[in-house]
């Protein structure tokens, strides 16, 4: 893989929008605006110019920072486009794998959310008793 294809990158950006969490509001988040204007395409006639004029202002001012501040040169800091989409793809793959780590834990730790008394009501109706009704003086 040379270089990304506008397909990859917007198999990869939906991907990553998927792993965000859901919104109430109907707008979209600033992570998700930053993730659109990202992989928004600049020129259709090139396929890595969406996914590498976005970022690469960013990521030369970063290096070049960096680069100053520990004495190497700027122009060998900076990423490629395809070290960028292998991040992105390594970021997506990990978002996806935390939030499937999020489900099994909810789904096997069912008591983990529950205060205590309803913790000791679900024990007891599990071994089949009923906890009496507690008496409240009016």
């Amino acid at each position: 893989m040379s270089t990304p294809t506008p397909t990859t990158l917007r198999s990869l950006y939906r991907s990553l929008l998927r792993e965000l969490p859901p919104r109430t509001s109907p707008t979209p988040s600033p992570l998700a605006t930053h993730l659109r204007s990202t992989f928004a395409s600049v020129s259709p006639t090139t396929p890595t110019s969406a996914f590498t004029r976005a970022t690469l202002s960013d990521a030369e001012s970063t290096s070049a920072t960096m680069a100053s501040s520990s004495g190497l040169s700027a122009i060998g800091a900076t990423k490629s486009s395809l070290q960028k989409v292998q991040e992105a793809e390594q970021l997506a793959q990990y978002l996806k794998a935390q939030r499937m780590y999020v489900t099994l834990v909810e789904r096997y730790n069912p008591g983990m959310n529950m205060n205590e008394e309803e913790r000791v009501r679900l024990t007891a109706r599990r071994v089949g008793m009923d906890l009496p009704v507690d008496y409240v003086k009016e």
